[in-house]
């Protein structure tokens, strides 16, 4: 990327620009705390892209729908393919959102220190200014997970595009080193800009007293609204052979909220996040049996409560979850081995306790917001100096070039 000299301001102070789409589930909100706690010298301009760009322009926004029903109306008629997510996985709307950005911000670029974007499902670099995205997963990192069908994969074209958007980065940090193996492997990504940062838990982290009957309620907590994609049919199928182990077995879910009506099951469906925190430190356990996880915050709030975690070897769950060490970690789809995790620990409270000791020294250690925060700084700033410097000795060589004398006549 091509240094440039900072602008003169006029003392006004150099932004950033925080391009991001929607909540990310309470990420982009997280995220733009800790760039503005962070980097103190610069003020912070966020762009939704869905606010700021595209609700503007309806015209565009429906010519998208056409070009979905089209690349992949076969799939979703099928119902192998959920039509929301399909908006961003066009080349229509991808050139679209490029389009629109660098008309919103035309002729602002000397504002700007640095761009940085969430998620992976557009261009929001800026020539001549250094670019970061921080992202969750990979397009083709998520095919690898046995519930990503074929069906929901992208076009060519639009693969294209996304390893573009990894191109045009200075740095790509992950929340989860599941991420961050993708790029080198599948995007053939120079690991030198790949950085796994992790993210952090969206509950309160300060401890409390845990009200779990010292690990032996046998509590399982499940927190997630996508019932089916977060293994929710697995679990109820596990817990009824935990229930014929341990008949004082309970579940509780938290956001899903499926029809089932059962005496040890109890379902809670959506609660507010100082209410999923209590709910933490009543349990003996959280279960995420993911069918497709690109990262798993709730086990990072379960760890924050100091209770141990029991998922599935998919996305960053087997990455976040060391089996036998912060929880267990089983074969997705596998019923008899989640059941036989599940009464594991339900079955031995000093290994459960010790388990989420353990989870609660590496999230502490790793997977907080303020670390987030801290490792951002500590990758963007060398780099942003890197870049003055030479765009100095590149404007100090230019002074000392002898102009060439005029040809003879």
């Amino acid at each position: 990327m091509a240094a440039r000299h900072a602008p003169e301001r006029s003392g006004s102070r150099p932004k950033i620009a925080f391009i991001k789409r929607g909540h990310f589930s309470g990420t982009n909100c997280r995220t733009r705390e800790e760039l503005e706690r962070n980097f103190p010298e610069f003020d912070l301009e966020e762009i939704d892209l869905g606010l700021d760009l595209l609700k503007q322009h309806p015209a565009i926004m429906l010519l998208n729908w056409l070009w979905v029903f089209a690349l992949y109306g076969w799939a979703i008629l099928r119902h192998r393919r959920p039509v929301s997510p399909c908006f961003y996985y066009t080349p229509f709307i991808f050139h679209q959102i490029r389009r629109l950005l660098l008309a919103h911000l035309a002729g602002r670029e000397p504002e700007f220190a640095f761009t940085i974007s969430t998620q992976s499902l557009f261009d929001a670099h800026l020539p001549g200014l250094p670019h970061f995205i921080y992202t969750d997963h990979t397009h083709l990192a998520n095919l690898r997970s046995p519930s990503f069908l074929s069906a929901s994969a992208a076009t060519e074209k639009w693969l294209a595009l996304e390893r573009s958007v990894y191109q045009h980065a200075t740095r790509v940090f992950v929340m989860g080193e599941n991420t961050r193996l993708s790029l080198i492997e599948q995007y053939a990504c120079d690991p030198h800009r790949i950085r796994c940062v992790y993210a952090g838990s969206h509950i309160d982290t300060s401890l409390v007293p845990l009200d779990n009957a010292a690990f032996r309620n046998r509590t399982i907590l499940f927190v997630g609204i996508d019932w089916e994609r977060k293994g929710g049919p697995e679990l109820l199928a596990a817990f009824h052979r935990v229930l014929a182990r341990l008949p004082d077995a309970r579940l509780r879910i938290v956001g899903a909220a499926p029809a089932i009506t059962h005496p040890q099951i109890e379902v809670l469906g959506r609660v507010p996040i100082d209410r999923v925190k209590q709910l933490l430190t009543q349990s003996t356990l959280l279960c995420l049996p993911s069918r497709f996880e690109p990262f798993g915050i709730a086990v990072l709030e379960a760890f924050a409560v100091e209770i141990p975690a029991v998922v599935t070897r998919i996305g960053a769950l087997e990455h976040l979850v060391t089996d036998g060490e912060t929880g267990r970690v089983v074969p997705p789809g596998d019923i008899p081995a989640l059941a036989d995790a599940l009464t594991d620990l339900l079955s031995d409270p000093e290994k459960s306790q010790r388990f989420g000791q353990n989870g609660h020294r590496f999230a502490r250690e790793h997977c907080t917001w303020e670390a987030v925060g801290k490792k951002l700084r500590a990758e963007i700033v060398p780099l942003l100096a890197g870049q003055n410097q030479d765009a100095e000795k590149q404007l100090g060589l230019q002074s000392e070039i002898p102009t060439s004398p005029a040809p003879r006549q």
